[in-house]
């Protein structure tokens, strides 16, 4: 994978996130983190990514709420959901916005890293067809 794949990580558990990002910078991955959807908006409002992978349940702002507001704001950054409850409304309507791929937690990081190389490689894709 090219070293400028951009991601960001939205999640609220600061353990994950830092455990991921350490793997992904390894990889050669440019990494975000944000800890909240209101700090992830603020972040997309001036970045952009190649791939966000965003948690379903956080507290104040949700996964459903986040990804509304990133689909709002960019419909072609491919999302790749993380769940730990698998609440079948939730991700049918996250499935709806657009979301990439769903993973339940805990998976092992590699099918993380696997899941973003995969969604980046068809963004890519996509953009050469245009």
């Amino acid at each position: 994978m090219s070293n400028s794949t951009r991601v960001l990580l939205i999640d609220d558990e600061r353990l994950f996130v830092e455990s991921l990002t350490k793997v992904l910078r390894k990889r050669g991955m440019v990494i975000y983190s944000a800890y909240s959807g209101s700090e992830a908006i603020a972040i997309i409002s001036i970045e952009k990514f190649d791939v966000i992978v965003l948690d379903l349940k956080m507290p104040e702002m949700d996964g459903l709420m986040t990804l509304k507001a990133i689909r709002d704001r960019n419909t072609l950054t491919p999302v790749i959901l993380l769940t730990g409850y698998l609440d079948i409304e939730r991700v049918t309507e996250a499935l709806k916005m657009g979301v990439t791929e769903l993973l339940l937690k805990p998976c092992p990081v590699e099918t993380v890293v696997s899941a973003i190389e995969n969604a980046h490689e068809r963004k890519a894709i996509a953009e050469e067809n245009r």
